[in-house]
């Protein structure tokens, strides 16, 4: 048996209940919680693995037929020397740091050295537009972002809207006014004396889009990682396995990205790969597969639909791939017969949220697939389908996806927003908005949002913001953006308008321009791919536009 009491539910658990035949409901009883009081993501993923010099950890693809191998050891040295040269500049435990990078080396050592300074980390995503930007460092008060040039020339030309932000440190070249991430990490010492973080301490805040107001910051404690553990191991069937390595087109900035893949890999010792997308290749996808071997991959349903619509490139070596993990949206049986059929894969699709995740998954090693489903409880975590009074339901009947609290993975609370929090529960379970079917074996299928969510291309997001930037252009009155029925992304965008002068409805250019205003204002995945102009919009006696009723006019 491991040493490390959560390793050996990754490892000896799953695979004494696999090779018992165990059915869903011994496994649950078996399975019991072994959170240490005190855990440290960054001491986890780096200085664990680091008396073996040699053993790689991350393998960065530059995108131009270069790469970069770095070993657990180098993670462990570069991140305690970034985190000295950050406590030389005054940041200590609670302070936040931010980070706007994409996949890359630097993002991980930067996540790394806040977890060890007992910092909390808030992960940026780099298509994000200066208000979006603007308002999640505002909010979370954060002293220092680590970025790259272009990012950081975005945030100099906000830097009188950004009181609290003392410094912007630069991965990738000098930029006035900006602190060199080299220089850094020359000045600090290899030898530092991580903070002995308690699991239940705060860890990150990931911001999450609402249906109303702006966007919630999610606070994390450092046990979120071992929470997702069970459910990352399942989904991989049974991971980690000798010889395994894991990719992912999903942003590091996402919580899928993070704990899905990223986090997880570390913690298990496995290599993981790097890559640099502005946007999702299908093509791309199958050359870095096929290329670097790899053998485990979290894709979600956008990224595996595109996938279906192009070839597999012919190359010297075949796909090496052993499973696939999806997750943020439905899937589709389409898609899931397709992976079997091509791919030679079963997908492991699995569920969760922002504030609670991986707490859902199929898991085809332990227990058969069902189409259209999105698995069952997954060991640790107590599911259920419940009723506007806060009880479940019976099987068979519609009702709220909830967890029961306490969790490992579950949230700590929303960034300085304890109304929000408290509106997140009922009774003891964490109420999702999801609303799900279980059948009597324990499958829960997914049947949609019960408020306004979109879920775009794995992305969840909050019509608020869109709304709020779009009445910010001068030709706009009022705003209304829904998710309508896409077949590529599961939903798409789409923004009603009312005009100052409905007249200029008529110029061609004009849906196009408040494409543009959202799109580089807020973020590029965020814009609306349709408009339509309205003079009214169907309202409650209390003044709410009806978004109900705008999405069944798109639909007539």
């Amino acid at each position: 048996m491991s040493s490390d009491p959560i390793a050996y539910y990754a490892e000896d658990f799953w695979e004494r209940v696999s090779r018992s035949g165990a059915s869903h409901a011994e496994i649950q009883s078996q399975f019991t919680w072994q959170i240490p009081p005190f855990f440290n993501i960054g001491v986890d993923v780096s200085d664990k693995h680091a008396a073996k010099r040699g053993q790689v950890a991350l393998i960065y693809d530059k995108g131009d037929n270069t790469h970069e191998k770095w070993t657990f050891f180098e993670l462990a040295t570069h991140s305690n020397r970034l985190a000295n040269a950050l406590h030389a500049q005054g940041i200590v435990s609670g302070d936040r740091i931010a980070i706007l990078l994409s996949q890359s080396p630097a993002l991980v050592i930067a996540h790394i050295a806040g977890y060890k300074l007992g910092a909390i980390v808030v992960p940026l995503f780099v298509l994000f537009g200066p208000e979006a930007l603007l308002y999640r460092l505002n909010d979370s008060g954060a002293r220092i972002v680590v970025t790259d040039v272009q990012h950081a020339q975005i945030l100099l030309d906000h830097r009188t809207e950004l009181p609290l932000l003392e410094q912007i440190i630069v991965t990738d070249g000098p930029l006035s006014d900006c602190q060199l991430w080299d220089a850094l990490i020359r000045q600090g010492s290899e030898s530092l004396t991580p903070v002995n973080t308690r699991a239940d301490d705060s860890a990150l805040i990931i911001y999450t889009s609402g249906t109303t107001g702006p966007a919630k910051g999610a606070l994390h404690g450092h046990r979120v990682l071992l929470g997702h553990l069970p459910g990352v191991s399942i989904s991989h069937d049974l991971l980690p396995r000798a010889g395994d390595f894991l990719w992912t087109p999903a942003d590091w900035a996402w919580i899928g990205g993070m704990f899905d893949v990223l986090f997880p890999a570390l913690h298990w010792g496995i290599p993981i790969l790097a890559r640099r997308m502005s946007k999702f290749d299908p093509e791309e996808a199958y050359d870095l597969m096929i290329r670097w071997r790899v053998t485990n991959t979290f894709l979600p349903p956008t990224a595996l639909r595109m996938m279906r619509e192009v070839p597999i490139p012919k190359h010297s070596s075949p796909l090496s791939l052993r499973t696939i993990a999806s997750g943020g949206e439905p899937l589709g049986t389409e898609t899931q017969l397709w992976a079997h059929q091509e791919l030679g894969v079963h997908i492991n699709e699995f569920y969760g949220q922002t504030e609670c995740n991986m707490v859902l998954s199929n898991a085809q090693t332990l227990y058969p697939i069902k189409a259209n489903s999105t698995g069952r409880s997954v060991p640790g975590h107590v599911v259920a389908i419940i009723g506007h009074d806060g009880h479940p339901v019976p099987n068979g009947t519609i009702g709220e996806v909830a967890v029961k609290a306490p969790d490992p993975v579950m949230f700590l609370q929303y960034w300085r927003q304890p109304d929000a929090t408290s509106e997140k529960y009922i009774g003891s379970w964490l109420r999702t908005g999801d609303l799900g079917v279980q059948d009597d074996d324990g499958y829960v299928t997914f049947i949609g949002r019960d408020d306004d969510i979109i879920m775009s291309a794995g992305y969840r997001i909050g019509p608020a913001e869109i709304e709020e930037v779009l009445i910010q252009h001068p030709a706009v009155s009022m705003a209304a953006v829904v998710g309508v029925p896409d077949p590529i992304r599961g939903e798409a965008i789409k923004a009603f308008v009312k005009l100052n002068d409905p007249a200029s409805a008529n110029h061609d250019d004009l849906v196009h321009r408040l494409q543009d205003w959202v799109k580089t204002r807020l973020a590029a995945h965020e814009y609306p791919r349709f408009v339509e102009f309205v003079t009214e919009f169907p309202m409650t006696p209390s003044g709410k536009i009806q978004r109900r009723l705008l999405r069944q006019k798109h639909m007539a």
